[in-house]
């Protein structure tokens, strides 16, 4: 059995090359996706416009709702500046599943519990971190870039495993209710969704598409002794055996 995982940027198109590369080159029997049946639906009526509306409010809590608006708007602003739709590599993997009659697995939680989750676990402080860091990256990109270590990012590759160990560090410190529920739960919801597919299905090849932030949280879980395929890591991604 063979799994596969791609490490992507939702607005970079390197990831959507690398997506292509790999089905094309893998073949596997089922495509996983870091969405939930919410987003799925979204990502695939683009047509139809979704927008937030205050019942939401009701559903996640103010501070996953806020979050939510101020997070697509800014990954749609990113987006426009690379000349790629957010999401558009996870599309593509539908797409090429679709087309060549691959059964799609969706392994993320469902996106209103990890809002209303984020409104319990997102301090006001970490709120404010965000709006200062947010602002300051849109109208002082280049001096935030340096901070960083960095002085030009490309938008349209995956970031590097240093760069990205960095930020996941950072993001750790300065936001740990963020850390916990945007990355640390959804690694452990992924990798068992992961684990559970490849138990029910021991003969056939699996491709998954995550971002590139989960692949050091997910490679460690899955590498655990009930778990015990070995894997081998390269330019972002991981590849079990």
């Amino acid at each position: 059995m063979n799994i596969t995982l791609i490490g992507t940027s939702h607005i970079a198109r390197e990831s959507v090359n690398k997506v292509k590369k790999t089905i094309k080159e893998q073949q596997p029997d089922i495509v996983a996706v870091e969405l939930d049946a919410r987003r799925f639906y979204a990502l695939t009526h683009q047509s139809k416009k979704q927008k937030f509306s205050f019942y939401a409010i009701s559903r996640v809590g103010l501070k996953g709702f806020l979050f939510a608006m101020i997070g697509s708007w800014a990954t749609k602003k990113l987006g426009r500046m690379v000349g790629v739709d957010p999401g558009e590599e996870m599309l593509t993997a539908i797409k090429l599943a679709k087309k060549n009659k691959i059964t799609v697995a969706l392994i993320d939680r469902d996106i209103e519990i990890t809002l209303s989750r984020l409104s319990r676990y997102l301090t006001w402080k970490e709120r404010w971190n965000f709006f200062v860091d947010l602002f300051n990256g849109l109208f002082f990109r280049k001096r935030e870039m340096k901070k960083l270590g960095i002085d030009e990012l490309d938008l349209s590759k995956v970031p590097s495993e240093v760069l990205i160990k960095k930020l996941i560090g950072m993001m750790k410190k300065r936001y740990p209710g963020l850390y916990m529920v945007l990355v640390h739960e959804r690694n452990l919801i992924m990798a068992n969704k992961l684990k559970e597919l490849a138990i029910a299905n021991p003969e056939k090849k699996i491709v998954a598409v995550v971002g590139a932030g989960h692949i050091e949280g997910m490679t460690k879980i899955l590498s655990t002794p009930t778990f015990s395929y070995g894997f081998t890591v390269d330019s972002g991604s991981v590849e079990w055996m």
